[in-house]
């Protein structure tokens, strides 16, 4: 009897056990509480005062894990213009996106995948929707399955609506619950910048069209002294001791290459060739207000003989934007409108104040341009600062833009008056990249004032009271 009470037991065991597992992959409670998607993190919202313009400062996000804005040529708010998307490692896996709410400080995670692309994301204008690339190719450890393959890479699309309204009410369900393969890439279709069309029936996607370096060059290849590349790319941009004609050729090696755009149909995943070009492409953004217009830079990681570039969907009308002169530094560009490109003609090194520089907007139609304006700040080496990286309110009334020395302004484009809204916002580890909201009235930058530099959180100042 007693055997068989253990036996019974024992049985009784395993069939509660197995039920349960039953129950987890029909219910799914606890795939979902394995992952980190649609998890709620408490509220780092709080108010503080710049010390010098006497605005109020709201950060929304405080935490010493870096928290990065979208660059400004994408959408930063969502559809319904609460809530702020951001890239940050605060999940514990690696490099994931999130959602930050303006009124409640809610913070939602959004994905927890190690193959997730969280520079690529693209919100919807229209919808509460979010997308994205993930995957990848050796050697990278975290792009492949549980057979040692690389995983492919996938334009997902994400239902952020459903997710963060799960997430707040405790409810969430499976990460695949929420999302959408849009398409899932061919093999050699690589690179990342991804840009949504305006009509949102396309989305854009620069590719690298040089042959793929085999993984052993890639380890044999010498490895920057240190991880923070991008305070090294800053170090050597700044170095009024380096001639001009030593950056020149420095730049040129840098923006060799061989890119495309692709156009992929996001109801059906289709995938078509829009123009390919001999230089290395980057910043590639669609123009949010007119459908079928794409821009893209030369990207050399400083000045390039010409920066600025736009082509139509269908691969015709592939031109400079703005034609520069050999003694001008332009960059960082961005759409200011239906018919605007606002972009930044540099002057932070002593020849480069023998020109015209600042802030500057450029008619995509007749190519008229004007200049709005520039300032001055002492740098440390010597030098003369000015504005680095700009934005433009959607009303067409403010230009924003950061500068050297972590401040940002506002220019009035009607009367040209210079506004200073916040200052010490060290451009560590990464710069401001100012951005306006969609009522023109908040500009929202990514700082590391907080920490030092050390990290970035997310802040907003009021641009306009009504």
């Amino acid at each position: 009897m007693k055997k068989q009470s253990k036996k019974a037991a024992f049985a009784r065991s395993v069939a509660i056990a197995l039920c349960a597992a039953a129950a987890c992959s029909v219910a799914l409670p606890c795939g979902a509480a394995a992952s980190g998607v649609g998890k709620r993190y408490p509220s780092e919202r709080r108010t503080m005062v710049d010390r010098v313009t006497g605005r109020t400062l709201t950060v929304l996000t405080a935490s010493a894990h870096s928290d990065a804005k979208p660059y400004q040529t994408h959408d930063t708010w969502t559809a319904d213009g609460e809530w702020i998307i951001f890239r940050s490692s605060r999940g514990g896996n690696g490099s994931q996106l999130f959602v930050v709410s303006e009124i409640t400080g809610d913070i939602i995670q959004l994905t927890d995948d190690p193959t997730v692309n969280a520079g690529s994301a693209n919100l919807s204008r229209r919808e509460m929707k979010l997308f994205y690339l993930r995957g990848g190719r050796p050697p990278r450890a975290a792009a492949r399955d549980s057979a040692g393959k690389p995983t492919p890479r996938q334009l997902v699309e994400l239902n952020i609506g459903l997710l963060i309204r799960d997430g707040l009410a405790d409810e969430v369900k499976a990460p695949e619950t929420y999302e959408r393969v849009v398409a899932t890439l061919p093999d050699g279709m690589n690179g990342g910048g991804l840009a949504l069309d305006a009509d949102e029936a396309r989305l854009y996607m620069g590719v690298n069209l040089l042959p793929q370096e085999p993984p052993q060059a890639r380890r044999q290849r010498p490895q920057p002294p240190s991880p923070d590349s991008r305070s090294q790319v800053d170090a050597r941009n700044t170095n009024p001791n380096e001639t001009r004609e030593e950056a020149r050729a420095r730049f040129e090696a840098a923006g060799k290459g061989k890119s495309g755009i692709r156009a992929i149909d996001v109801r059906t995943g289709k995938i078509d060739k829009v123009i390919d070009v001999d230089l290395r492409m980057g910043h590639l953004q669609a123009n949010p207000w007119t459908p079928g217009e794409i821009i893209y830079c030369h990207e050399t990681t400083g000045d390039a003989v010409q920066r600025i570039w736009a082509v139509n969907a269908d691969g015709s009308n592939n031109r400079p934007v703005y034609a520069e002169t050999p003694d001008e530094w332009v960059t960082h560009e961005t759409v200011a409108g239906p018919d605007e490109l606002m972009f930044n003609i540099m002057g932070h090194l002593p020849y480069l104040r023998e020109k015209p520089t600042g802030i500057a907007v450029v008619n995509l139609r007749t190519r008229q341009m004007k200049l709005l304006g520039q300032v001055e700040e002492d740098m440390e080496n010597g030098t003369q600062g000015g504005f680095w990286h700009c934005n433009a309110s959607p009303n067409g009334r403010w230009a924003v833009g950061d500068t050297f020395r972590g401040s940002v302004y506002a220019i009035n484009r009607q009367t040209g008056e210079r506004i200073l809204l916040t200052t010490g916002h060290r451009m560590r580890p990464d710069h401001a990249h100012p951005i306006v909201s969609r009522d023109s009235k908040r500009v929202l930058i990514q700082s590391g004032m907080l920490t030092n530099g050390k990290a970035l959180n997310l802040m907003t100042v009021t641009l306009e009271e009504n």
